[in-house]
């Protein structure tokens, strides 16, 4: 796969997003960071959409549930360069019975090289960074170049 360079603008689409046993975890980082989340174009999955809409009073993009198709929702952002960050609160002890969308929104970050941030610390290490204030590039499969090569 060729790669190019995409901008990621200084105003950021991020998607926050929480397993049920760490919704409250999310609501508690996302409050401490209200002040910074507000420069940006925030995103969510169902009931955590609407407990952050709630508890931040700022405007969230909500999706339907994770299980019910939200992550896939999230996923195709990302395929599509509209999405710059992912903050997914997953629990580590609790299985999941969508798991394979968890693994698959996951994986479709890692392939489009978008941040991910999966607990607070790392959350907190993310929003600290100056790349959270500024423009920058990444890399990105070139998909149209690759289509363009392939006889069908």
């Amino acid at each position: 796969m060729e790669y190019k360079s995409h901008t990621v603008p200084v105003k950021k689409s991020i998607a926050l997003v929480a397993h049920d046993n760490k919704k409250d975890e999310l609501v508690g980082w996302a409050m401490r960071h209200r002040d910074e989340l507000v420069n940006h174009e925030l995103y969510a999955t169902g009931t955590t959409g609407g407990l952050l809409e709630r508890h931040l009073e700022l405007p969230i993009h909500k999706f339907i549930s994770g299980p019910l198709g939200g992550d896939q929702q999230i996923g195709a952002l990302i395929s599509d360069s509209k999405l710059d960050l992912l903050v997914f609160f997953w629990d580590p002890f609790e299985s999941q019975p969508h798991d394979p969308d968890v693994k698959a929104l996951l994986r479709i970050a890692a392939v489009w090289n978008i941040p991910v941030a999966c607990n607070e610390s790392s959350a907190d290490f993310v929003f600290s960074s100056p790349m959270m204030k500024t423009g920058h590039e990444r890399r990105i499969p070139d998909y149209d170049n690759y289509l363009r090569s392939r006889s069908f």
